[in-house]
This record gives C-alpha cells, sequence and structure tokens, in this order.
C-alpha cells in the first residue's frame, strides 16, 4: 500500500496577507501595490496566475506552486487579456474559497467582452458610440450608415491597449477587414467614429464610488489611437464632474470596484468608449503625484471588511 502524500504547506498563513494576482513582481503597477500593501502594514503575496492550480470537492482549495495557498485578507487581481479564460477561473475560485476579491470573475469577464461591455451600458443610459455588430455582411453599407457613416471604426470583440483598431475611410477598407476577420474566425464590430475626439480621449481611474485620477492622452503624429502603449501622451486634467459621474456609474455597471473608463469627449458630452478591469496607472502616478496604489489598497481594505452576502 503506498504511503499517501503530504501536501506541502506554503510559508505563511498570516491574516494580514493581501495577494496581488500578476505574472510579474516587477511591472509598475505590481510594484508600487506591494509597495502600499507593506506601507499599510500588511504583508503582500504576488501569485503568478498560471500558477494557481484550483482543487475542486466538497471544499474548493487552492495550490500555488504545488503547495497550499494559505489565508488571504483580500486579493487584488491584475489579469492580462491574454490569459482571460484562466484568470477568470482563477478570480472565481478564490471566490468559491470565501476569499473577498476586488472585481470578482464576471465582471472582469463583462469588462473583457466589449460588445457585452457595451450593452450593459446602453442598458444603463450611458451614452456610447454608436455601435453595430453582425455576421451577416450582404449589407454592409447599410451597417456604416447605422453608425453615422464614413470613416468607421472597426474593432476586434476582445482586444487590448489599441490592438484590434482599425480605422475605414472607404466601403471597399470596409468589407475587406470584415471578410478578413471573419475568415479567421474573429468576431469584429463597427463603431462611430467621433471626429470631434479624434487621436485623444479621457481616461479616469475610478476606484470604489470615485475618481482618483484622470488623463487625457493624444495621439503621437500620424497614429489616430491614443494608447499611452501605443506611444500616446497622456496629461492630467481636473475632470468635470459630468464625466467623473458618468465614469463612476460606468464602472459600477459593470461591477467592476477598480476600474479605468475610456470615454470620448463628443460635442454633446462623454461618450464611454470601454472598461479596463486591470489599469494600469504608471503615467498617471508620474503625471499627477497622487498615491494611486495607495488608494486601491485601501478600498481592498475596506472591501474585504464588508460582511458577506
Amino acid at each position: 500500500m503506498s504511503t499517501p502524500r503530504t501536501r506541502k504547506k506554503s510559508p505563511s498563513a498570516a491574516l494580514g496577507r493581501i495577494g496581488i494576482l500578476s505574472r510579474k513582481r516587477e511591472l509598475y503597477s505590481t510594484s508600487r501595490l506591494v509597495a502600499a500593501i507593506k506601507s499599510a502594514g500588511h504583508r503582500a503575496e504576488v501569485m503568478d496566475t498560471l500558477k494557481c492550480s484550483m482543487v475542486l470537492g466538497p471544499e474548493p482549495r487552492m495550490l500555488y506552486k504545488n503547495a497550499e495557498l494559505g489565508k488571504l485578507r483580500v486579493v487584488l487581481p491584475r489579469i492580462g487579456a491574454s490569459i482571460t479564460q484562466y484568470g477568470v477561473a482563477v478570480v472565481g475560485h478564490l471566490t468559491a474559497m470565501g476569499v473577498p476579491v476586488v472585481n470578482d470573475a464576471p465582471s472582469i469577464a463583462r469588462s473583457r467582452d466589449k460588445l457585452r461591455c457595451l450593452q450593459l451600458l446602453s442598458g444603463a443610459g450611458i451614452d456610447i458610440p454608436r455601435t453595430v455588430m453582425a455576421h451577416d455582411g450582404s449589407n454592409i453599407r447599410l451597417l456604416v450608415e447605422e453608425v453615422g457613416g464614413l470613416p468607421a471604426i472597426i474593432k476586434l470583440l476582445r482586444g487590448t491597449q489599441g490592438v484590434g483598431v482599425m480605422i475605414a475611410t472607404t466601403m471597399k477598407e470596409v468589407a475587406t477587414i470584415f471578410d478578413t476577420f471573419w475568415e479567421l474566425g474573429q468576431e469584429i464590430f463597427i463603431q462611430e467614429f467621433i471626429a470631434e475626439s479624434k487621436g485623444r480621449d479621457v481616461r479616469a481611474l475610478v476606484v470604489g464610488d470615485e475618481v482618483v485620477g484622470a488623463m487625457r492622452r493624444k495621439a503621437r503624429k500620424g497614429e489616430f489611437r491614443s494608447n499611452i502603449h501605443r506611444g500616446g501622451e497622456g496629461k492630467p486634467i481636473k475632470l468635470p464632474r459630468e464625466y467623473a459621474d458618468i465614469a463612476v456609474k460606468a464602472a459600477q455597471t459593470v461591477g467592476l470596484g477598480i476600474c479605468g473608463v475610456d470615454m470620448l469627449e463628443a460635442r454633446n458630452g462623454p461618450k464611454v468608449m470601454e472598461l479596463n478591469s486591470s489599469p494600469g496607472f504608471e503615467g498617471l502616478e508620474q503625471a499627477t503625484g497622487k498615491d494611486i496604489a495607495g488608494a486601491m489598497v485601501r478600498h481592498a481594505l475596506n472591501f474585504s471588511a464588508r460582511p458577506a452576502i
């Protein structure tokens, strides 16, 4: 008869441990969260999401690097787009174990599905760019007319940092893009082009029920996408009340306690473009001098103190 293997124990099971799901400790946002957690008198536990093993049974458990996961007070997920499916599963498993997680699995999933996110925002009365998704390409011209004509924006359903975002200026370009991505099995949608916001947008970072920082991002010359990762520049701004209120409402509509909200500055007010459940904040901290990481940690600690529903 074989001897049962004894599960290894993780080195610490301190009640003051705050978990961070992140692929790399060296990333700016992760390292800043670690520093903020330490400043708050707690221990930071950075966990590579892909090294978390989920054990299902009468009581769900988790192994991290093949050791039993100790007690965590709360977890801050930083789930990259490339590992969304597994990351959402890990977050859901932690919740099933009774671990409070800021941004739960359904909320992260909703934010990563851009069309579903826009459906929720639209249903809540939040202004968004006109958007159409279809699988019938028999009348491309009609689809373009529904979003206000050319030029029009075409986006992959799941994309990040400006990847999979294109601008089409002719019907032939629209048809070619649609045909190419449909043949590759990719889901895409077409969206209104807000001319007055060309090459710029506003990023508001929502923590809890307030905006803790905001910047206006401007695309580099020759580029229409304003993402910092694509060479865009960000400058801090004092966000008008209308924009701040819409950003908080958008985050709460999708269920995100920490959220980057991207908005276009249209003539008739803000239009919410998309939400980011794991927003980077290096540029925002450096531009504003604000302790964004500290605000996130304080929110996580307050969240963990709430009674379970």
